[in-house]
């Protein structure tokens, strides 16, 4: 029997073990015979992961670099134009979106959406702690983006895109599809990178060529570039900036059913998908919004009017 024919280690043999040092992501390619990382790879991997952001950024050299790198995000998107609303799509525990928002110093309607659950609830609470209101999160997934077509005036990445190697024209299409001016990609520079850089990127599947990806798709790509402040030589970020023609009015809604697109009402504590008819369950405040969250309830709306 092969590698890839075990039974799967339960996600708490998998704490164990990334509590004792392992690489996750590593453990599990290896296990599954695989060089790249399935998107239950990477949910597992940064779930066990929650909290981790928000410790290294409170220590004195992850605090310096998180404010100088929001600070030049927030430049950039100014330099752009002053937006009503923004998303960072793969937020992570809201470090960078915090920053961002604290360096913007303008008023505008923010989301952030994460495969993490566990990730997202940090980030919910880390905003609370930041004082910063008003911040719509939920989980997602970025290959089904749960926002409406052309819904969101800036969208951008932060590293996310990353562990995603093999499915970066899936994940550019849906981030274009909400995207309604600008997009802005903040993700390793394969391209600009040295050798002992991309040995390192390709060992744990790390995406590559999203310049190249988005020209094929007909983007106008306005930079792409080595982006001025990096965390790690190994793993410089690359910033690459897409300009958007913006082909119809914006949506009446925002978020939206990852799998049709469409809006979507809240009944109680839930989110019905009236094309799907589906629902989809809120957790402490926290819209689950991957297509695996939902559920078939065909009734669900007649029964609770």
């Amino acid at each position: 029997m092969n590698n890839s024919q075990q039974n799967p280690p339960s996600p708490r043999y998998l704490q164990e073990l990334y509590e004792s040092g392992v690489n996750i992501s590593a453990f599990l390619r290896e296990q599954q015979g695989i060089s790249w990382n399935t998107e239950s790879i990477i949910e597992v991997a940064y779930d066990l992961q929650a909290g981790s952001y928000i410790a290294l950024s409170e220590t004195p050299e992850g605090s310096n670099l998180k404010e100088r790198y929001t600070s030049e995000i927030a430049n950039v998107i100014l330099s752009l134009f002053r937006p009503s609303s923004l998303l960072e799509a793969g937020v992570g525990e809201s470090t960078t979106l915090a920053g961002v928002l604290k360096h913007l110093k303008i008023p505008v309607d923010a989301f952030g959406f994460d495969i993490s659950w566990s990730r997202v609830a940090y980030g919910k609470k880390y905003l609370e702690k930041q004082g910063i209101p008003n911040v719509t999160l939920c989980t997602g997934s970025l290959l089904s983006i749960p926002f409406a077509d052309e819904s969101i005036d800036i969208v951008y990445t932060s590293h996310s895109i990353e562990p995603n190697r093999g499915k970066e024209e899936t994940i550019l299409k849906e981030l274009l599809r909400v995207t309604r001016k600008y997009l802005i990609l903040l993700e390793p520079g394969y391209e600009l990178a040295g050798e002992e850089a991309r040995k390192r990127m390709d060992f744990h599947g790390y995406c590559r060529n999203l310049k190249e990806i988005a020209s094929q798709l007909g983007c106008k790509v306005l930079v792409h570039e080595l982006f001025p402040v990096i965390g790690n030589p190994l793993n410089p970020t690359a910033i690459t900036i897409i300009e958007k023609e913006v082909k119809k009015t914006s949506s009446p809604y925002i978020l939206a059913c990852p799998k049709f697109k469409t809006h979507l009402e809240k009944i109680g504590n839930v989110l019905f998908s009236p094309e799907g008819l589906m629902i989809y369950p809120i957790i402490d405040d926290i819209p689950c919004l991957r297509i695996e969250n939902g559920i078939i309830a065909s009734h669900y709306k007649k029964l609770h009017t």
